[in-house]
């Protein structure tokens, strides 16, 4: 499913069944050693996904840690986002010359539980949401754009390290052209030189899946050279 949202340079691995066995770094198998199966085995799977995609860029497999603040800590030069709901894990990787950022999420393909649409979409895209549901009732709109903002989440985080409220930024969906804008209300990072104040996705829905995936991809600004652009300096 991501493959379809996503530039060329990313690498993209997706699993819809967990293996009876994963191999774990011994790092990694401390981190999920206290934590229940279910918890165990979408860690597992989501980082042999992740180490799959790497593999098709040329970078070598390693143990991909969570940060401080959760995020996954990628090899030097290499951008990627990871996401897991049940039956369904992924991971999406670059090269950090490619692509500035990289945000993915993916949601089971159903409404969202009672009361947290209200605490996570604005006023203006609930109303927008309730146009959405009688134009094209079979995509489960709320749930979309809490997965737009999951995604957009992930591809802010490596960029600011920090926090983003679920108020914080405007989704926008398109039903015709399967894309999102996200207009953050809050200063957006700089890259390279340039304020971001906008992201933009893509997403897939309904048809033969049980999902809803989100992606954002935040391109170096094309004025200014690849090279040149990056300094050095990631979400399960």
């Amino acid at each position: 499913m991501l493959n379809a949202l996503l530039p060329s340079g990313v690498a993209v691995s997706e699993l819809f069944t967990d293996p009876l066995h994963i191999d774990l770094h011994p790092q990694e198998a401390a981190v999920v050693a206290r934590a229940v199966d279910k918890r165990r085995r979408e860690f597992a799977a989501v980082r042999l996904c992740a180490r799959t995609a790497l593999r098709q860029i040329g970078v070598p497999p390693g143990p991909i840690l969570p940060g401080p603040k959760g995020a996954p800590q990628w090899p030097d030069g290499v951008i990627g986002s990871m996401t897991h709901c049940d039956g369904y894990r992924a991971a999406a990787v670059a090269r950090r010359e490619t692509i500035a950022s990289i945000g993915i999420d993916a949601e089971p393909h159903a409404a969202l539980p009672d009361g947290v649409e209200k605490l996570t979409a604005l006023p203006e895209e609930r109303m927008a949401l309730t146009r959405l549901a009688v134009t094209h009732p079979r995509i489960h709109w709320d749930r979309l754009l809490f997965c737009a903002k999951e995604s957009v989440y992930k591809a802010w985080f490596p960029l600011t390290g920090r926090w983003l409220d679920f108020m914080e930024c405007i989704i926008t969906p398109d039903p015709e052209r399967h894309t999102f804008t996200a207009d953050l209300t809050v200063p957006g990072p700089v890259v390279a030189g340039d304020r971001i104040s906008r992201f933009t996705g893509r997403w897939h829905a309904g048809g033969d899946t049980r999902h809803v995936v989100t992606a954002v991809t935040v391109p170096w600004p094309a004025r200014r050279p690849r090279a040149d652009a990056f300094s050095a300096r990631k979400m399960s």
